[in-house]
C-alpha cells in the first residue's frame, strides 16, 4: 500500500511540474560564420574546381571517410549541425576528432536537436568546457531526464512547442567545403551497427553554395530557441573525461587512421578532379519567427519547393524517401505528373525495415492511392541482396532499413537533402535540402539507386482488380505485407487506426 501512495505521489508530483512554468527563448549576441579559407588545400581545390561542385556520398564508410578527412583538414572553423548524435563507435571518433581540430585552435560549433540527447548532458558538457568549443541545443526540454517517459511527463505542458524539431543536417569546414543529406551521427547510419543498419545518402559540395549553408547554420545558431548547453544543463563535478572520449574512438581509429597533410592533400585533390558540377541551389526552412508552436509561422519553404520540382518535371521522376505519407499537395503534384506521361518511382522502406512502425502504419493507407494514380511503388527487403554494400561484414544476421531522402528529375536535376516526404518533415519540422542542376550527377545517382529497385532488394507492389495489394519478389509473390510476424501486422493495423498521421 505504501509503495501504492508513493507512486501516485510521485505521479502527481510530475504532472504538477508538467504544467508549472514554460522555457523562456534565449537571447545571445550574434555570431556568424568567419569568411572562407582561401589558403592550402583549399586554394589548390579552387584551382582544379570553380564554381559548386558535388560528390555523392552513398556507402557509410565512404560518407566517414570524408567527414573525418574534413574535420582534420580544417583551419579555422567547423560548424556542426545535427538531428541525433550518439556516442557510440562512429558518435565517438567524430568527437575525438573535433577535438584535435579545437586543439590546434580551430573554432568549432555545434548545434545538435534536443530530441535524442537523452542522457547525453556530461558528453556535451566535456565538448562545451574545451575553449575553442561552443555546443548549443535546439528548442531543449526544459525539465532534462535521462528516461523517455519521464521526459515527457514533466514537460507534457509545453508539448506543442516540443513537437517541433530540427532536422538539418550539415557540417561546414572552413566554410569551404560542407556535407549535407540525410545521415545522423551514429554508428547505423555508416553500417557500424551489430544488428541493423540504414542505406543512406549525402553530398560533398564545394564552390559558393558552401557560403549559403554557412547562412544557414548562422541563422539556426543565432536563433532564440538554441541555447547554449551549460543554460539548460545543471553542471556537475562528473562529466566524460576527454581520455574516455579517445578510448571510445579507437574501436574505428585502425579503419580510419588520422591522414598525414600529404596524404590529406592528395586525397583532395584526387577527389577535385572527378567531383561533379552544376549549378547549386540551397533550400531550407526558416526557424520559426516566434515559438516553435506557431501554426501560423510552418516551416513550408523545402515543402514548397520540392511540389514544384515534381510540377516541372517532364519525363521520370524518381524518389527515395524513407518516410513516404504523401500530403495532399503531394498527391497531387505525382498525379498531375502522371497525368503528363511522367514515369514515377517511389522507393521507400517496407514494414520490416521501417524503423517506426506508426510511419509505415500512416504510408499503408496511401498505397492503393499510389499505385491507382500510376506510380510504381518498391520497398526496400530488410535482407536485401545488397546489404554487403552499406553493412560491415559479416552481414548474415543484420538487417537493412532505408534512411535516404533524394529525388532525381527527368535525369538531370537531384535534390538531395534531410526532408522525408511526409506530414513531419513537409509542416512540423525544420529540413534542408541541396538542389544540383547537373546531368552527370544525377546520371550517377541514378545508376547508384537502380540497384535498389531490383527484386532482390526491393519488393515491386501491383493492385489487383478487386483492390488488393501484392508485393513481388525474386521468386515470391505475396498478398499481404511482408511482416515477422501476425502480431506486427496486428500492430501496424493498430496503428494505422489512430489519428496520429499528421503527426507522422
Amino acid at each position: 500500500m505504501t509503495r501504492k501512495i508513493t507512486a501516485i505521489a510521485t505521479l502527481a508530483s510530475f504532472l504538477f511540474l508538467a504544467g508549472c512554468g514554460t522555457l523562456s527563448p534565449f537571447q545571445g549576441p550574434g555570431e556568424t560564420t568567419p569568411p572562407p579559407v582561401k589558403a592550402g588545400v583549399w586554394l589548390d581545390i579552387e584551382k582544379q574546381r570553380s564554381g559548386n561542385w558535388q560528390l555523392p556520398l552513398n556507402e557509410g564508410t565512404t560518407a566517414l571517410d570524408w567527414r573525418l578527412r574534413a574535420i582534420d583538414s580544417a583551419t579555422q572553423s567547423i560548424d556542426l549541425q545535427s538531428f541525433i548524435w550518439s556516442f557510440d563507435k562512429v558518435g565517438s571518433i567524430v568527437q575525438d576528432r573535433l577535438l584535435a581540430a579545437a586543439d590546434r585552435g580551430v573554432d568549432v560549433r555545434i548545434l545538435i536537436d534536443d530530441s535524442f540527447l537523452l542522457g547525453k548532458d556530461q558528453h556535451l558538457l566535456e565538448l562545451h568546457r574545451h575553449p575553442n568549443v561552443q555546443y548549443r541545443v535546439y528548442n531543449p526540454y526544459k525539465r532534462r531526464s535521462t528516461g523517455a517517459a519521464s521526459r515527457l511527463i514533466l514537460n507534457l505542458g509545453e508539448f506543442d512547442r516540443l513537437d517541433h524539431r530540427m532536422h538539418n543536417k550539415s557540417m561546414v569546414i572552413d566554410n569551404q567545403v560542407a556535407i549535407m543529406g540525410g545521415r545522423n551521427l551514429a554508428d547505423e547510419y555508416f553500417g557500424y551497427d551489430d544488428k541493423a543498419n540504414f542505406r543512406d545518402m549525402e553530398l560533398l559540395v564545394g564552390g559558393p553554395v558552401v557560403e549559403d549553408i554557412s547562412r544557414s547554420f548562422d541563422e539556426y545558431w543565432n536563433d532564440r530557441w538554441s541555447f547554449p548547453v551549460d543554460a539548460i544543463v545543471r553542471i556537475r563535478q562528473s562529466h566524460v573525461e576527454k581520455e574516455r572520449i579517445g578510448d571510445a574512438a579507437s574501436a574505428l581509429a585502425s579503419i580510419y587512421p588520422t591522414e598525414s597533410a600529404d596524404v590529406r592533400q592528395g586525397k583532395w585533390l584526387d577527389m577535385a578532379r572527378s567531383a561533379y558540377t552544376g549549378r547549386a541551389r540551397l533550400i531550407v526552412d526558416a526557424p520559426p519567427r516566434e515559438t516553435p508552436q506557431a501554426t501560423s509561422d510552418r516551416p513550408v519553404q523545402v515543402a514548397d519547393e520540392l511540389a514544384r520540382i515534381v510540377a516541372a518535371a517532364k519525363r521520370e521522376v524518381v524518389i527515395v524517401s524513407a518516410y513516404l505519407i504523401p500530403t495532399p499537395a503531394l498527391t497531387d503534384a505525382l498525379r498531375d505528373a502522371v497525368a503528363r506521361g511522367v514515369r514515377v518511382r517511389l522507393l521507400t522502406n517496407s514494414i520490416n525495415s521501417n524503423n517506426h512502425i506508426t510511419a509505415y502504419a500512416s504510408y499503408r493507407g496511401h498505397i492503393a492511392e499510389l499505385l491507382g494514380l500510376g506510380a510504381e511503388v518498391h520497398e526496400v527487403q530488410t535482407l536485401a541482396q545488397s546489404r554487403p554494400r552499406y553493412i560491415l561484414a559479416p552481414v548474415a544476421q543484420k538487417h537493412l532499413g532505408l534512411h535516404a531522402k533524394y529525388m532525381i528529375i527527368d535525369g538531370r536535376r537531384s535534390v538531395v537533402g534531410s526532408a522525408n516526404l511526409d506530414p513531419r518533415s513537409l509542416r512540423i519540422n525544420t529540413e534542408m535540402v541541396m538542389v544540383v542542376d547537373s546531368q552527370p550527377l544525377a546520371q550517377e545517382l541514378l545508376a547508384l539507386t537502380e540497384p535498389d529497385f531490383s527484386l532482390g532488394n526491393a519488393w515491386r507492389l501491383s493492385l489487383g482488380e478487386d483492390g488488393r495489394i501484392f508485393w513481388q519478389g525474386d521468386g515470391v509473390r505475396l498478398d499481404a505485407e511482408p511482416a515477422q510476424s501476425a502480431f506486427q501486422r496486428i500492430e501496424e493495423w493498430f496503428f494505422a487506426h489512430l489519428p496520429i498521421e499528421n503527426e507522422m
